[in-house]
């Protein structure tokens, strides 16, 4: 999960490879640096820590060839060090690349190359296809590219320079992303936009097994067997501005503001106004759903959760059996996957590696895909027989808030619009959750307005080590999330509970003094969540309450309550979740944590 950045053109390269490495900080940031050709040879600058490092580094003597390539790494393969630091060079120094993703047979290339006298001085896989740039090149810099593609094994994005081929950069992709931006005099390379719309909107995206020469003038797309394709060019329609921060203090905070926004644009199209259903075009089913006898949904971390809430949202309004599934663990336990089964996956960037592979193994069952992404044209969307896009727009923030609910959104949606195809949902039900929807983004706006008292608390037990945050059906999915935010980005030992297992081991953990966020926002289920919040207070736990306006009764038992509007009890984990995202928010900030990015974390996972 690293940031490649490429650059060939009239200008120099070094300044445009830092800034599009800036954009690409997201996907890694325990070490960076560039490669740039000048004067007749390829000149590397690399350093452990981040990118401000490396322009520190830099500073007074930046390397000012036109050519050059560039990489923020997250580490998979040896501890972040300098010498571990892309880019990877040969011993010669003439051959150099920068890699995304795992070579998985390097260590088999690596006792080879050293029997044949190759020295390394990195712990990395990457460096290897280095080495072996070297030892096959004839003077053919594509050829050679293409005969270390047919001995390496994995996933990757890699790109190459040649010091004796310098008119040209090559690149590649499996299972990793990689788009090439098209200028005037000038072209570029990315694991993704943000790093290249500032230079140019005209792109297309790398499939697999796709091989690229690109040059000042022009790019050149070829498969293994020198086989050309052509790629179709698209315009990147959204401004430059979107992936950065627009006054506010980290991209968490901006993108949780911009939920209302995100919801919209995922509705736009798909709920009319007085409409009883969602139209989903991009599916158009009809007696699709008749022969499935049961739905697996496929997901990691954030969007896992929104798969948990998924299950409860299908069952009930479709009436379909589903399974949830953790992506890493899906394909080893023999999943019973066949033809009457729908296996949907959901990965906010469509390039997380597990995801992606239980994705692969789901379609080599014999099920039917859907991808629920964010991301057009990753892997994942590619891959799926059918794609569910989420219009979040670009989430920089490791920690994920309006992807989640964007998820959340379609997985309602695709309830609704399955319940109505098999008969299972009534229309007065599916018109009154349609008007409902409509309310939300407004609904978010005014919980948005008004976060004082949130902060309050935040700063208030954010000194806490533990938190627990307990909920009952759909609630305990919501809780879910809010527990994990809270450890990813403030540290803090959080746990989420079904709250009826509080006697079942539970209560054990809960002492005087430890903040306990109870979600109560499911009339079902309400009154036996009261009497578990009574539990807790009983041993003088200090409880904040997620309820609905209106609900004075509460108050009545919890230390603390944040109100949210009324909706239906299908809808309130769109607005539920809002307050958890801003009591971690501010618990990190009240603890000086580095929000945006969190330690140990990067936000695309594409290694397993």
């Amino acid at each position: 999960m690293c940031g490649i950045v490429g650059y060939i053109g009239n200008n120099q390269a070094a300044p445009f490879l830092l800034d599009g490495m800036s954009k690409l900080e997201y996907r890694g940031y325990d070490s960076a640096g560039i490669a740039v050709y000048e004067k007749g040879k390829i000149t590397v600058e690399k350093c452990v820590g981040r990118l401000d490092s490396l322009r520190q580094k830099l500073d007074g003597h930046m390397p000012e060839g036109t050519m050059g390539i560039g990489h923020t790494r997250w580490a998979t393969h040896g501890r972040p060090s300098d010498r571990n630091s892309h880019p990877h060079t040969d011993a010669s120094g003439e051959f150099v690349v920068v890699h995304n993703g795992i070579i998985e047979n390097y260590l088999v290339l690596k006792e080879d190359l050293i029997a044949k006298g190759h020295k390394f001085v990195s712990e990395t896989d990457t460096e290897v296809v280095a080495h072996l740039m070297a030892a096959y090149y004839d003077g053919d810099f594509e050829e050679t590219v293409k005969r270390v593609l047919r001995v390496i094994e994995g996933s990757y994005s890699l790109v190459f320079m040649c010091a004796k081929e310098p008119e040209k950069i090559i690149c590649t992709k499996k299972d990793n992303p990689l788009v090439i931006g098209l200028g005037e005099g000038e072209n570029f390379i990315a694991s993704d936009i943000p790093a290249i719309i500032a230079k140019t909107r005209r792109t297309f995206i790398m499939s697999d097994g796709e091989i690229a020469t690109v040059t000042k003038d022009s790019v050149w797309v070829q498969d293994i067997n020198g086989t050309p394709i052509s790629k179709k060019v698209f315009e990147v329609n959204w401004n430059a501005e979107a992936a950065e921060k627009g006054g506010f203090e980290h991209f968490m905070l901006k993108e949780i503001y911009e939920q209302p926004k995100s919801i919209r644009d995922t509705m736009t199209g798909r709920v009319p106004k007085d409409s009883h259903g969602i139209e989903f075009t991009e599916l158009g089913w009809t007696e699709e759903m008749a022969g499935i006898n049961k739905i697996f949904i496929v997901a990691c971390g954030t969007a896992f959760h929104a798969g948990i809430v998924g299950k409860y949202y299908l069952e009930q309004l479709a009436r379909i059996p589903v399974e949830v599934d953790i992506a890493s663990e899906f394909r080893y336990r023999s999943p019973l996957v066949d033809g009457n089964s729908l296996t949907i996956v959901i990965s906010q960037s469509g390039e997380t590696s597990d995801t992606l592979a239980a994705l692969k193994e789901a379609k080599r069952l014999g099920s039917r895909t859907l991808a629920v992404t964010n991301v057009v044209g990753s892997s994942i969307s590619r891959e799926a027989d059918q794609v569910v896009y989420t219009y979040a727009g670009p989430e920089i923030a490791v920690a994920s808030t309006k992807a989640y609910t964007t998820q959340l959104l379609v997985m309602l949606m695709l309830a609704i619009y399955v319940g109505r195809l098999r008969g299972t949902l009534d229309i007065a039900k599916a018109h009154k959750l349609v008007e409902g929807l409509h309310d939300i983004p407004e609904q978010i706006h005014k919980l948005l307005e008004n976060v004082d008292q949130i902060k309050v608390f935040a700063t208030r037990y954010g000194s806490s080590e533990d938190a627990f945050f307990l909920g009952r059906s759909l609630d305990y999915a919501v809780a879910l999330e809010g527990a994990l935010k809270l450890k990813e980005i403030s540290y803090i030992h959080a746990e989420a509970y079904a709250a009826g297992e509080l006697k079942h081991g539970t209560l054990a953990l809960i002492v005087e003094g430890v903040p306990v966020i109870v979600l109560a926002t499911q009339p079902d289920v309400y009154d036996k969540t009261v009497s578990n919040l009574q539990e807790v207070k009983a041993r003088e736990a200090m409880v904040i309450a997620i309820a609905f306006e209106g609900d004075d009764s509460i108050a009545k038992y919890a230390d603390h309550v944040i109100f949210i509007p009324r909706t239906d009890k299908y809808l309130a984990p769109l607005l539920a979740v809002l307050p958890l995202q801003l009591l971690a928010y501010y618990a990190a900030l009240t603890r000086g944590c580095d929000v945006d990015k969190p330690r140990n974390l990067a936000k695309s996972v594409t290694v397993e």
